[in-house]
């Protein structure tokens, strides 16, 4: 059986989220967990929580409490989100403002109790 966790208008660049969301693809919830809380990035606590998310919506669905090392991550991908939302600007040269944009991601995460994957 599958469940799915959808974390919409998160605040980090697609790229730097799908980095750290191929590092899970395919490893259990367990040794995600710890690959995650190894690396030096700043998006791996909502990785780690969408991830935590989808395996208690699997535990919902089967009506069972499941042991992390049972629990494998079969799809996990990082989409672009709206750009057209949180315009910012930042001090140029000779006085002018230059405007940029902070990046924004939708995270979709799938697990499943098998670990055969799509």
């Amino acid at each position: 059986m599958e469940a799915k966790c959808h974390l919409r208008y998160q605040r980090f660049g697609r790229r730097k989220v799908a980095q750290l969301l191929d590092a899970v693809r395919g490893k259990s919830l367990y040794e995600a967990h710890y690959i995650l809380e190894s690396l030096p990035r700043i998006a791996t606590d909502i990785v780690d929580k969408a991830i935590k998310s989808a395996g208690a919506n699997l535990s919902v669905k089967l009506g069972k409490k499941l042991d992390l090392k049972t629990i494998w991550v079969t799809q996990a991908s990082a989409d672009q989100g709206p750009m057209k939302m949180l315009k910012r600007v930042q001090p140029g040269p000779q006085g002018r403002a230059m405007p940029f944009k902070r990046k924004m991601c939708h995270i979709n995460v799938v697990v499943s109790d098998t670990k055969e994957q799509k």
